[in-house]
């Protein structure tokens, strides 16, 4: 997943109301350490698909072995006591690893069944037809880009009508799942702004998110464990900040919805003992 920035907040009003750096560097870390765990499983995996191959091929050695012994002597009638011990021992272990390889296989897919159930869901609440939505899944978790101008006025952190009609289709999802949580992401193009209330842009951004984290909230039931707010300024664009068209695709909310990292972590690692006995 993408380097998260989060803001420290300058002001004392905005203290209380995003992400602490802490708790997004933990997510952060948490997220690439299940990552990297998820490549590991990965590459155990197919070094266990490439064992079993292996095994395959010395059982089908041995009955090839066995059959000749046979062939060869009219008085052989039955497999030799040490072929057969081989061909048991080597069939036991191809069963073994088929069973590891098995719920290793059920531990990396099941994570990808629920991002796959959760897409469909969105899609279907929220609709695809609307060139301002955007939803996708990247890195594992789903991403939903919602254009700047169906939830703001330029410069203003007021949700608008419209915006409250999406942001419900959205909020009806994250209560269907209560073990997920949800990121909401200020974005903002590079144009200055400062005004009595706004410092500079990152300001813009953490209040964006925070309004539309209150709106889920307040408005629409969410709870607010599941929350996450945070502010990235204008420095993860979509485009070049050189013309119109540009910044207002750079002007944009993102919402993450993601299961609980430390329940795929626990699982993923269990699993990942299991197939190293």
């Amino acid at each position: 997943m993408k380097r998260i920035v989060v803001l420290a907040a300058t002001v004392p009003f905005l203290l209380t109301s995003c992400i602490s750096k802490k708790k997004y560097a933990e997510l952060e870390a948490k997220q690439k350490e299940t990552q990297d765990l998820l490549n590991s499983a990965t590459i155990k995996l197919n070094a266990c698909l490439a064992e079993k191959d292996a095994l395959h091929n010395q059982v089908d050695y041995l009955k090839k072995n066995n059959s000749d012994l046979i062939n060869s002597s009219k008085e052989l009638t039955v497999l030799t006591t040490k072929g057969a011990e081989n061909l048991e021992k080597s069939l036991e272990s191809l069963k073994e690893k088929d069973l590891k390889i098995s719920r290793l296989q059920d531990a990396l897919t099941k994570k990808d069944s629920v991002t796959l159930a959760l897409v469909t869901s969105l899609k279907r609440e929220v609709g695809i037809d609307d060139p301002d939505i955007n939803i996708n899944v990247e890195k594992g978790v789903v991403m939903i880009s919602i254009a700047d101008n169906l939830l703001f006025k330029s410069g203003s952190y007021e949700v608008g009508t419209r915006a409250k009609e999406v942001l419900g289709k959205v909020a009806k999802v994250i209560n269907s799942k209560p073990d997920f949580e949800c990121m909401v992401e200020g974005h903002t193009d590079n144009v200055p702004i400062k005004n009595t209330v706004l410092l500079d842009n990152w300001d813009l951004s953490v209040k964006r998110a925070t309004s539309i984290v209150r709106v889920l909230q307040n408005d629409l039931g969410v709870n607010p464990k599941q929350l996450i707010p945070a502010g990235r300024s204008y420095f993860i664009p979509l485009a070049d900040n050189d013309t119109a068209e540009n910044r207002a695709k750079n002007r944009r909310t993102r919402i993450i919805i993601m299961p609980k990292i430390d329940q795929f972590y626990d699982m993923i690692e269990k699993e990942m003992k299991a197939l190293s006995k």
